[in-house]
């Protein structure tokens, strides 16, 4: 057992993305039954879990390493400017794309028609990438700027953990669900409105004619 320990040991310090691929390897299906056990109370899906340990592995971990690594060849410093330049940049390119191909890749692991893989998108990614970018830029900050290069993967998919729950909740979601969550944000507005509508009829009913 020892002797295989070091062996991978040799090769994931040789091949840094082996590394990150047995993490998310691991972490998204773990992630996936969180979210299931303790945030939607589901009955544990162990083939969704297979789904998304298969997706974190083979897909999202070479695509963020090679990101990583584009990402230090252009900002090759690790100061705090880059290191912010870098996470805000990622917000706007990476981001966004691995979040689209996370609704499209999973569907697809469900074997759902493209149409359905499409619509899921539309629907969900623009209420996830909100709360992303809230989350990540200073994530990828600390990242980018104290952690080296070789372990930044690993770091990430950590950090991911969490996150990955909340993108297997938004998963999750039926699109009933997503249009009452949007209601919740638009009717402090529409009620205001409305009650200011009422108080002028009010008074305009109490003005003398």
């Amino acid at each position: 057992m020892r002797v295989i320990l070091l062996k991978f040991r040799e090769i994931t310090t040789k091949y840094p993305i082996i590394r990150g691929m047995a993490s998310y390897t691991v972490i998204w299906p773990a992630a996936s039954l969180l979210q299931q056990k303790f945030i939607s109370n589901q009955e544990l899906n162990y083939m969704q879990a297979l789904r998304f340990s298969l997706y974190g592995g083979f897909f999202v971990a070479p695509t963020l390493f090679c990101w990583i690594k584009f990402a230090s060849y252009i900002w090759p410093k690790n100061d705090l400017k880059s290191g912010i330049v870098k996470a805000l940049v990622e917000q706007v390119s990476y981001g966004p794309a691995a979040m689209c191909c996370f609704f499209f890749g999973i569907n697809l692991l469900e074997f759902k028609p493209i149409s359905e893989c499409v619509e899921e998108v539309k629907q969900k990614f623009w209420p996830t990438w909100k709360t992303g970018i809230c989350v990540w830029p200073i994530l990828q900050t600390i990242n980018f700027t104290l952690i080296p290069e070789r372990n930044r993967v690993v770091y990430v998919s950590v950090c991911s953990l969490m996150w990955t729950s909340f993108l297997a909740y938004m998963k999750s979601l039926e699109k009933s669900q997503l249009t009452n969550n949007n209601k919740l944000e638009i009717d402090p507005i529409e009620t205001k409105q409305h009650d200011q509508q009422s108080q002028d009829k009010t008074k305009t009913a109490f003005m003398p004619h």
